[in-house]
């Protein structure tokens, strides 16, 4: 099943058919740079955020949530629709913050020093499981998020169109500098250089 955020705006339009073109306008607005759910865009009118609700749900359920002594830093642990589970980290610092996001549920790539690799694959994550990573712990700060990193759970390059879509997203929707986000790799060298021509 689709969520609200694994939908760009052709998506968002097509979700939106038989609603004046202003809404898709509203939604993204909303979504993106008000970072509000679904249910608080009071643009949109109350049946309208229903039906989308029921039809593109939220892809993560908090389980839990740990903020370090200091408080500068958070780890989230999410549930996702079919039962597995990631984590998502939030570091904050006097002049930045920073996302640290998972690309699969498990990995593949098996590195010894990693418990993630340790524990094997289960699958890769959508766009929208990826980009709701980042507007959910924006929610719980207030400074901007100013960087991303893919150095969550998984191999980035090994989840490749999702994680290139993502990177789209919170670039042209968000307005995270590109010079902003990092993706981190074991070393898919093929996928490195696809990464290099876009």
């Amino acid at each position: 099943m689709s969520t609200i955020l694994d939908l760009d705006r052709v998506g968002l339009d097509a979700a939106l058919d038989g609603e004046p073109r202003y809404r898709v306008d509203q939604l993204w607005d909303g979504l993106y740079r008000q970072l509000r759910p679904l249910e608080e865009i009071s643009g949109l009118p109350r049946g309208l955020r229903q039906r989308l609700a029921e039809q593109l749900p939220d892809a993560l359920v908090d389980v839990t949530s740990r903020t370090a002594d200091d408080g500068a830093t958070t780890k989230f642990l999410w549930r996702l629709g079919d039962g597995a589970t990631i984590e998502t980290v939030l570091m904050g610092y006097p002049d930045r913050a920073t996302v640290c996001v998972s690309t699969q549920a498990g990995c593949a790539m098996a590195c010894r020093f990693c418990a993630t690799g340790q524990a094997g694959f289960e699958r890769h994550l959508s766009v929208g499981e990826i980009v709701e990573q980042v507007v959910k712990a924006a929610r719980t700060t207030e400074q901007r998020i100013s960087n991303v990193v893919f150095m969550g759970m998984g191999e980035p390059l090994a989840n490749y169109d999702a994680t290139w879509a993502a990177v789209e997203r919170l670039h042209g929707a968000m307005g995270i500098s590109a010079r902003h986000l990092t993706i981190s790799t074991v070393g898919l060298v093929p996928r490195m250089r696809q990464l290099a021509t876009e």
